[in-house]
């Protein structure tokens, strides 16, 4: 019974008490430990004060230090959580913090410790001025021991143990490795010098002397801060006028800081403007924040990695969040990103790429397509096929071409995770559409090379009956790249072929091409001729090595190498540029309503300002092949946040259609809604598209215009060393296949999908659904 009224109080504390801390030794009362919150997963710090037999003054001082910490609130002073006291100990918990001591010997970087120090500085500095200036108090105990860095960098003021009213003399220090710090007015015992000075006399003297700790080490002894030894010369003024031995010429804090940041001083820096930025970000205008965002990404190099993560990181998503930034946010997000583990990535970026994907605001959107393979990797397949996917296909249909050529270029890095619908079926179904009635050549033209670079993940029965139809048909395309792109992926994707396939569909194909009036795609059609012809050839002389060439037909995974699949064709236009789309239309030359708005595309001869035929996607390549050499050359440095107006995705459209025109080929009402009525096939029907390949023309009408680029300037990622291995691996015999797991959808296919197929058509992708095929 009386062992119940008996007991310790400290078994019931709510903090588990974890591994001790070192760096504060012999210059504190207290021992600093590890904490974590009993039943949760806030990390804390717990101060430790244990009594011992003839140290009942120092618990005193102890439970005094918690009084006076528990009535200090201020963003530079230690922050207090909870405590304990008993007669044997006293706990002090606090935020999670790490002596500055222990921090500074981490440091590996100069030019990172450099910045870190000037930042540290500037909020002790501070913190000083709120101490001596707004609340009358000496801290009288300002050293490295007395100064603690959170996981954000912030340097808080602690040992608060000595402090006391800036009228009353300091209290004696009870640890002799203290008294080195101490003001050399205070060494005279006489009580006429404790009082002369101003009142931040004391810190002021503290903070020359941390100053030289920061950069020198531990102070052994008094006599050494009278040289400034490795202390920066931007910070020296500074210095020696705060350990200055008389004390009525040390400035105070207030005066530190306003030296220090003006123009040359210690505290004038990127670093220290970015993180002044933050903490007043909110009072800051939208124009503000966009500016500083735009140019945060620069000047990250140098800063703390742990300032990054744990101070940078939170303000921009709150900016995202709760505020107006917009995609400036982006950029310096996913960069400080690759500086988180998985766990933490997945915690804390991708809710907000999740979130960014339902934005409406194009430019964020293009941002965020840019670079979707710098977080791809850390979304979970139900968040991308649930969450994501359902906002990126609505990129396939936007009037905008850049969100639609970002949207074909971003399917490359999800179609490892899509389900066997989303690939099989919805992606499919908009790339039937883009590549065949895209007014951008540069949009079909990648459509294709997107195709053959996601062919491995697509079902094998899907892709025996998309590839040939899809790459044929882009043979046909009257912009040329197109064709070329066409060519070099149906010899990438070879080994996805029947022999009977490769011979009755493939080289009529490949043969028809061979009078282009492109040289460039002449020269590719005969490689891949040769290529076809000889795998044919080795079939004819062995039939035993049909099975073998035919083994990847119905394989799930691919065996083309994976430095071949890269690098086999590039992108044909690497970026549709903000200036290739954003300049406003000609009067005398519609376009097509998908072109409009934000997305216009720039005619930039005047014969065809002047023409008034309407033109469709044929017609238009005549000019997109001489455009693209502006597009290609732009790379991705793309101004996103200039002046130009992207326009939100949820604008109305009929303005921009009016204002344009609607081709007479192609009723408006196709070109928005009922594209997916119609399929690959279908679409030869078009006039629009040649139903024979292009025919060799007379130089004078084949003369390119003067401004335009060769056909070889495109980057196709082809080197003369490569451009026969896409057949060498159909004969090898030690040929591995990686197979690929099925996903739960593979095993449920649809009969609607296995109908979709037949003929080889696309045109049964429509919106209907409703199939009927014959079978085989």
């Amino acid at each position: 019974m009386w062992s119940f009224f008996a007991r310790d109080p400290a078994k019931d504390f709510g903090y588990e008490i974890g591994e001790l801390v070192l760096g504060l030794e012999d210059k504190s009362i207290w021992q600093l430990h590890k904490g974590k919150k009993k039943g949760g997963d806030q990390d804390v710090s717990v101060f430790v004060f244990e009594a011992r037999a003839g140290s009942e003054s120092l618990l005193d001082t102890a439970k005094a230090s918690v009084k006076r910490l528990k009535t200090l609130r201020h963003p530079n002073v230690l922050q207090y959580v909870d405590s304990l006291e008993t007669e044997k100990v006293v706990y002090l918990v606090t935020e999670y913090v790490e002596p500055l001591v222990t921090h500074l010997e981490v440091q590996k970087k100069d030019e990172e410790k450099r910045l870190g120090a000037s930042w540290g500085l500037y909020q002790v500095t501070k913190g000083l001025g709120f101490l001596t200036g707004d609340c009358g108090l000496s801290h009288n105990n300002i050293c490295a021991s007395a100064v603690f860095v959170n996981r954000a960098g912030e340097w808080k003021i602690g040992g608060v143990e000595y402090m006391c009213p800036v009228t009353e003399s300091p209290p004696r220090k009870s640890l002799p490795a203290l008294d080195v710090y101490t003001p050399p007015e205070l060494r005279d015992s006489s009580a006429s010098h404790r009082r002369q000075g101003p009142k931040w006399a004391r810190d002021s003297w503290g903070l020359g002397c941390l100053m030289w700790e920061v950069f020198n080490g531990p102070l052994l002894k008094a006599s050494s801060i009278e040289s400034s030894g490795k202390i920066p010369k931007a910070l020296t003024p500074a210095f020696n006028q705060l350990s200055n031995s008389n004390p009525s010429s040390r400035p105070s804090p207030a005066d530190v800081l306003t030296r220090c940041r003006s123009t040359g001083g210690f505290f004038k820096n990127s670093f220290v403007d970015t993180m002044l930025f933050i903490e007043e970000i909110q009072i800051k205008d939208s124009t503000e924040k966009n500016r500083f965002f735009s140019g945060l990404t620069s000047v990250m190099d140098n800063f703390p990695s742990n300032v990054c993560k744990y101070k940078i990181l939170p303000q921009l998503i709150n900016a995202f969040e709760f505020g107006d930034a917009g995609s400036a946010v982006l950029t310096p997000l996913f960069k400080i990103g690759k500086q988180l583990d998985a766990e933490e990535y997945k915690k804390r970026i991708v809710p907000c790429v999740v979130k960014l994907f339902s934005s409406k605001d194009r430019a964020t959107r293009a941002r965020l397509l840019q670079q979707v393979d710098q977080f791809v990797d850390y979304l979970g397949n139900d968040v991308l096929n649930q969450e994501v996917f359902p906002h990126v296909v609505q990129g396939f249909s936007d009037t905008n071409p850049t969100i639609r050529e970002q949207t074909v270029k971003a399917i490359v890095h999800l179609a490892p995770k899509l389900s066997y619908n989303n690939l099989n079926e919805e992606v499919m179904k908009h790339f039937a559409r883009l590549q065949a009635r895209d007014d951008q050549g540069g949009i079909r033209t990648n459509t294709t090379v997107c195709l053959g670079k996601i062919a491995s993940h697509l079902h094998p029965q899907v892709r025996q009956k998309v590839l040939i139809v899809a790459f044929t048909r882009a043979m046909r395309d009257p912009f040329h790249p197109s064709r070329m792109a066409a060519i070099l992926a149906l010899s990438a994707t070879q080994g996805y072929f029947t022999l009977k396939d490769c011979a009755t569909k493939v080289l009529p194909a490949l043969c028809a091409l061979t009078m282009d009036p492109e040289k460039t795609v002449r020269d590719h059609a005969f490689r891949a001729i040769k290529g076809f012809l000889g795998k044919l050839e080795k079939v004819s002389e062995d039939p035993s090595l049909a099975e073998q060439m035919e083994a990847d037909v119905n394989a799930a995974s691919s065996s083309v190498p994976s430095s071949l699949a890269a690098s086999w064709a590039g992108w044909a236009v690497t970026s549709l540029t903000s200036k290739f789309y954003r300049s406003k239309p000609t009067t005398g030359s519609p376009v097509p309503p998908s072109a409009t708005g934000s997305g216009d595309v720039q005619t930039q001869q005047s014969s065809n300002a002047a023409s008034p035929t309407t033109e469709g996607p044929a017609s238009h390549d005549r000019r997109t092949s001489e455009d693209a050499s502006v597009d290609s050359g732009s790379g991705n440095d793309d101004k996103w946040d200039d002046q130009d107006d992207w326009g939100d995705m949820e604008e109305e459209t009929k303005g921009d259609s009016a204002k344009s025109g609607t081709s007479p080929k192609e009723p408006a009402s196709s070109a928005q809604g009922g594209w997916d009525d119609g399929g690959w096939e279908s679409f030869e029907e078009e006039p629009t598209s040649p139903a024979e390949p292009p025919s060799r023309v007379s130089p004078s009408e084949s003369k390119p215009p003067p401004d335009s680029k060769p056909a070889s300037s495109y980057n196709w990622g082809i080197t003369r060393d490569s451009e026969e291995d896409f057949f060498s691996s159909a004969t090898r015999p030690g040929a591995t296949k990686q197979p690929l797991k099925p996903t739960s959808a593979d095993t449920t296919r649809s009969p609607t999908t296995e109908n979709a197929w037949e003929n080889d058509e696309w045109d049964n992708w429509g919106a209907s659904k409703v199939l009927t095929g014959k079978g085989d």
